[in-house]
């Protein structure tokens, strides 16, 4: 595998690189920030925790936050590094700010209004979404608001939602490069720029995919010289871009795959339903119907007495809750299968390249 010379230099340290599971909960001591089934884990001492902060708000600093602005973080709040992380480093540059959560987008309206904030922070698809129940529920004109900054980081964006969401908010909007495993933001992509400018250096780089499907592309690698345990290591994150330049991701790579701005493992998805008697095959389906993000999961069963069979139904949907917080529909094949097949993947978002 080789590094990208046109990423950040990486210091002068030996690097070991890892994957996400370097980071399994069962092996992990300290005070410990989890994703939302615990299945990864990242170890935070004291002082690396402060230090956490301190990065996340260089990070938002750097990306065009001011002190005299009101912050609304409208991110998910799992472990310790998700949208509270984001609201703490905030308050340290900015005069004031909250973290609303991910749901509700009246309730996000009246946050914005009742704390008089001048900078979101949020996905691309929760903004664009918001933008759209603004005008087509809530009648209300998104200049009204009188938003300065909207910072977005968590997901893929589409071409031009940045800048559509900057003409129609009258805001300057910039992206966030987000770490998938501490959650901290790492850097920005401004509104005329090319490239993400990481805050510190050591803490992105590239590497070349050399096994197919993705073979010729670059997998955004994280590098950890704040920590007190991690210093030495490199983690390949899953995003990927399409050239050896260090820019915001466009695709996602491997066994995770990222919906609605949380990743899904898919070989925890697979033992899941592995577990499940009677099914020959399953498909996760994902798409981008409008603003937000949808899966479902499409099974085949191999006998006809389970295609009706609403408790085998309910185990399955029980399956999935148990994996992740976002809502994943269930459907079912009306086709009897004899013979298993391998589970498949179908993202018609375009992001998602399978091993």
């Amino acid at each position: 595998m080789s590094t990208s010379t046109h990423a950040p230099a990486s210091g002068a340290v030996s690097r070991t690189e890892l994957s996400r599971n370097g980071f399994a909960a069962g092996k992990a001591t300290g005070l410990l920030s989890i994703d939302p089934t615990a299945e990864y884990a990242f170890p935070l001492a004291s002082a690396d925790a402060e230090a956490a902060v301190g990065l996340a708000a260089e990070t938002l600093t750097a990306a065009g936050l001011r002190d005299k602005d009101r912050v609304v973080v409208a991110l998910n709040n799992d472990g310790d590094l998700g949208g509270n992380t984001y609201a703490t480093a905030a308050s340290r540059v900015a005069s004031a700010a909250a973290s609303s959560g991910p749901r509700g987008r009246m309730r996000l309206l009246r946050t914005i209004e009742h704390l008089r904030a001048n900078v979101l922070i949020g996905t691309p698809t929760g903004v664009a979404d918001f933008l759209a129940r603004l005008h087509l529920e809530f009648l209300v004109d998104p200049l009204d608001l009188e938003l300065r900054l909207i910072l977005l980081t968590g997901e893929i964006s589409e071409p031009g939602n940045r800048e559509h969401l900057a003409r129609e908010f009258g805001a300057q909007c910039v992206e966030l490069f987000t770490d998938p495993v501490s959650g901290l933001p790492l850097g920005f992509q401004g509104p005329s720029d090319e490239t993400i400018t990481p805050v510190r250096d050591g803490l992105l780089t590239l590497v070349e995919v050399e096994s197919a499907p993705a073979k010729g592309r670059f997998e955004l690698a994280v590098g950890y010289p704040w920590h007190s345990v991690l210093g030495s290591k490199v983690v390949r994150t899953g995003y990927l871009t399409e050239s050896d330049v260090l820019s915001m991701p466009t695709n996602t790579y491997g066994d995770q795959i990222l919906i609605r701005g949380r990743w899904l493992s898919l070989n925890a998805l697979t033992k899941a339903l592995k577990g499940i008697d009677g099914i020959a095959h399953w498909e996760l389906r994902v798409a981008r119907r409008g603003t937000l993000d949808s899966a479902t999961v499409v099974v085949a069963f191999n006998r006809e007495s389970l295609v009706n069979n609403g408790m085998w139904h309910s185990r399955i949907k029980q399956s999935l809750t148990t994996l992740t917080p976002i809502s994943i529909d269930v459907e079912i094949d009306p086709v009897v299968r004899e013979s298993p097949e391998p589970p498949s993947i179908r993202d018609d978002r375009g992001h998602h390249i399978h091993a």
